[in-house]
C-alpha cells in the first residue's frame, strides 16, 4: 500500500529551502493524494563557517548527516545541490532524479564594477571556492582573492559590509532567490568553468525503496541528467571535490555531449583545461575520456601538489 506522507530531507538554509520546496510542489502537482512534508537536517557544513572548506576534515560536508537519516528510514528523499554530492553515493543510495537545470554559470556581484575585466588592477574579491579562486587568478593574476563563507545571503551581507570590489557565486542560487538583480557579470565559461553539477538539484534515495524511486523519477530532465553524469564521471576519474580546483560543464547538442572539463594551480599559475565530444548515449565514457585527456597533459601530477599545498597550509582567517 503506498505510503499517504512522504518526508524529504534538507539543508536549513534559503536556498536549500527553496530547492526543497520546489521539489515538494513539483511532486505534489504530480501526486495530489499525497502529503510531501519537509525535515531540516543540520550538517557538517552549516555548523563549521569560520573555517576554509577545503581544510575541514571529512567528506560530504553538505550532505552526509541527510545522507545518514536516508539510510536509517527516518527521511523518504534528499534534496540537495548536485555539486554538494560526492562523485560515488554512499552503499545503498542513489540519485533517484535530478531537476532541470538551471544557468550553470558563476557570476560577478560588484557594486562598483560591470565585469572581471573592468576590476582595477589589485582589486581585493571574495570566493571560498578553490576552483574560482583558481580560474580567476589565471585571467588576473593581479587580484587579491579573499576567502569567504556562508550560505548566498550571508555572503551577501558580508560583502556589503566590506571594503570588497566583488564577490563570485554562483549564478543559480541568486537567480532562485531573487538576487539576479544584484549580479554584475554572469561569467563566460570561456573564463571560469563551474563546479561539476552546478545549476542542478539531485533527489537521493534509497537504491532498494522502488514506490520512491517510481515517485521521483516523474521529474527527472533526461538532458540534464545526461550532461551531470558526464560532469561527475570526470570527476570521480580525477578523485576530486570541493577541495581541489576542478571545474566542468557539459552541453547537449542534438545528440552529441560537449564536455569541457579543467583542474588548476591554487595560485592559477597553471590551468590544465580541454574539451571533448562524443554521444549522448555514453555519458560517463565521455566524463573519462576527458579526464584521461587531462592526466595525460599533467593533471594528476598538478592534483597531488595541490592536495599537498592544502595539506600544509595554515588555516586562512575567513571573511
Amino acid at each position: 500500500m503506498r505510503r499517504r506522507e512522504i518526508i524529504i530531507g534538507t539543508r536549513g538554509s534559503e536556498l536549500a529551502l527553496w530547492q526543497a520546496t520546489f521539489v515538494k510542489l513539483e511532486l505534489q502537482g504530480i501526486f495530489p493524494d499525497l502529503s510531501f512534508e519537509l525535515k531540516i537536517v543540520k550538517t557538517t557544513g552549516d555548523e563549521i563557517v569560520d573555517v576554509a572548506l577545503a581544510k575541514i576534515d571529512d567528506t560530504g560536508l553538505f550532505t552526509r548527516q541527510i545522507e545518514n537519516e536516508l539510510i536509517a528510514g527516518t527521511i523518504d528523499l534528499a534534496v540537495h545541490s548536485l555539486k554538494d554530492l560526492q562523485s560515488e553515493q554512499p552503499e545503498g543510495l542513489t540519485i533517484g532524479a535530478v531537476c532541470r537545470r538551471e544557468l550553470p554559470n558563476d557570476a560577478l556581484v560588484s557594486s562598483e564594477f560591470s565585469s572581471i575585466s573592468n576590476l582595477p588592477i589589485g582589486a581585493k574579491v571574495a570566493t571560498g571556492s578553490l576552483r574560482r579562486k583558481s580560474q580567476l587568478l589565471h585571467f588576473r593574476p593581479d587580484l587579491e582573492v579573499v576567502d569567504i563563507r556562508g550560505n548566498v545571503p550571508t555572503r551577501i551581507k558580508k560583502y556589503d559590509a566590506s571594503d570588497l570590489e566583488g564577490i563570485i557565486l554562483a549564478f543559480a542560487g541568486l537567480r532562485r532567490l531573487t538576487l539576479e538583480g544584484r549580479v554584475s557579470e554572469i561569467i563566460s565559461p570561456d573564463l571560469m568553468l563551474p563546479a561539476v553539477g552546478q545549476g542542478a538539484v539531485a533527489i537521493e534515495v534509497r537504491e532498494a525503496d522502488a514506490e520512491i524511486l517510481e515517485i521521483v523519477k516523474r521529474i527527472d530532465h533526461s538532458e540534464t541528467r545526461m550532461c551531470v553524469d558526464a560532469e561527475r564521471a570526470f570527476l570521480r576519474r580525477l578523485e576530486g571535490g570541493c577541495k581541489v580546483p576542478i571545474g566542468a560543464l557539459a552541453t547537449l547538442r542534438e545528440d552529441t555531449i560537449e564536455l569541457q572539463g579543467m583542474v588548476g594551480e591554487l595560485d592559477g599559475s597553471t590551468v590544465i583545461r580541454d574539451t571533448v565530444l562524443g554521444p549522448y548515449r555514453s555519458p560517463e565514457a565521455i566524463g573519462v575520456n576527458l579526464a584521461e585527456k587531462l592526466i595525460r597533459k599533467g593533471a594528476g601530477r598538478l592534483l597531488n601538489k595541490v592536495r599537498r599545498e592544502i595539506e600544509n597550509s595554515p588555516v586562512s582567517t575567513m571573511l
